[in-house]
């Protein structure tokens, strides 16, 4: 017999372990959203019930089915130069500082854009170097992408996008790096593609986190509004601890932690505020 609804209790169990897994909190108000998820997740495994279900994702060694059902209840909605005014900050006012001050000139500048998603976003910072930063001719940029949905990973590496996706790109910038495709979709150049490295992060995993090191430049845009204040403050503190002293944070545009966390201090740029790790 197929299940066809979770009881309330049901409900509850499913959200208190995500959240406690991924940092992620579902309100009763996301109720339809997360049942109908779980419910896909029974049909495919044939379990019988919700809770042989449920014990079968927990105790599973390789933990295979709890990453599916990740990959079904995150969200990635972005597009290529998404509030692209903070890739103009970066190139114009945060990397001079970072290159001004680099005692080892040598070493890369490293920038990780996490949540990740489809990879619209690490491409774009990409992108918009070669456009527009001449300091890329003299000095190496490493730029990585990270996200907790395995799927979104595969699709980044892929370089596979919609219309819509591309559709804030300059004219030229569309023709010189990507390959429309019959389908109405566009392939970006393996040139590109291979400038970023992509790898899976759950930021509530101190055992993920801690291989977050030695950046010094951190997008993390439209996450923390997922969290409740106690996951919130310990993705930050990883974040701090991922960047070297003096690096930089971005956000979202309606994201803020100065009443969460004092680790960070406020820059105040032209056309951007963001968010840096003391150098002390």
């Amino acid at each position: 017999m197929s299940v066809t609804a979770l009881s309330a209790e049901d409900f509850r169990v499913f959200r208190d372990y995500f959240y406690k897994k991924t940092g992620i909190e579902f309100e009763e108000s996301k109720r339809y959203f997360v049942d109908k998820r779980i419910l896909t997740r029974i049909a495919a495994t044939g379990a019988g019930s919700f809770r042989e279900y449920f014990v079968g994702m927990r105790f599973e060694a390789s933990q295979k089915e709890f990453q599916n059902i990740v990959n079904l209840m995150t969200v990635n909605e972005t597009y290529f130069n998404r509030e692209d005014h903070q890739f103009r900050t970066l190139s114009q006012h945060v990397l001079p500082e970072i290159v001004a001050r680099r005692e080892q000139s040598g070493k890369p500048i490293r920038i990780l854009s996490l949540p990740s998603s489809t990879g619209e976003e690490p491409y774009s910072i990409a992108l918009h170097l070669i456009a527009h930063w001449p300091g890329l001719a003299q000095h190496d940029v490493e730029i990585s992408g990270a996200d907790i949905d395995t799927e979104v990973l595969r699709r980044a590496r892929a370089g596979v996008f919609s219309r819509r996706s591309v559709q804030n790109l300059p004219a030229n910038v569309l023709a010189t790096h990507f390959t429309a495709l019959s389908d109405g979709k566009f392939q970006l150049s393996d040139d590109i593609r291979e400038a970023v490295h992509f790898f899976r992060v759950n930021i509530s995993e101190p055992a993920d986190t801690r291989k977050l090191r030695d950046y010094d430049v951190v997008f993390c845009r439209n996450m923390l509004i997922y969290f409740d204040d106690q996951s919130r403050r310990l993705a930050i503190e990883a974040i701090y601890d991922a960047l070297v002293p003096g690096g930089f944070l971005f956000l979202g545009h309606s994201e803020s932690i100065s009443r969460t966390s004092a680790l960070f201090a406020l820059r105040r740029f032209p056309e951007a505020i963001v968010y840096q790790r003391p150098h002390t």
